[in-house]
């Protein structure tokens, strides 16, 4: 719920810098929310004419928590749909989107400088330990 509250902020605030001296009026094409059952489970469905589409469903946790999954999308200044899918539960939000940094493959080149120093302590740590014997 709260994430849904975010997402609405933020599209207001969007919508506030769109040019113009008086911000357009954007229509409000679907919003369903179905509240807490007994068992817990909840779910929210919301599509603005800008294009702005939200959506999760959610149920209790076996530890009490939430669980939730859903996704949203927003069109960008370029044309092209912004879009991300998530899991939240006890294992914590976890997003899926081709707008999110991906890490290097590792293993990465280490560089010969790095691979000497290694060396270096190597040999090291070996004549320590024949001093100590000694």
């Amino acid at each position: 719920m709260k994430f849904a509250i975010i997402l609405a902020l933020v599209a207001v605030a969007v919508a506030d810098k769109l040019p113009g001296a008086t911000p357009p009026v954007i229509a409000i094409l679907r919003s369903n929310q179905v509240n807490p059952d007994e068992f817990g489970a909840h779910s929210s469905d919301f599509e603005a004419e800008n294009g702005i589409v939200f959506q999760f469903s959610g149920s209790e946790g076996a530890a009490g928590g939430a669980n939730m999954v859903g996704s949203f999308r927003y069109p960008q200044e370029d044309g092209s749909l912004a879009e991300v899918k998530f899991v939240a539960n006890e294992n914590g939000y976890q997003p899926e989107s081709s707008l999110l940094p991906v890490a290097p493959a590792f293993p990465h080149p280490i560089p010969q400088f790095v691979l000497d120093q290694i060396e270096f302590a190597r040999l090291e740590d070996e004549r320590k330990a024949r001093e100590e014997k000694n």
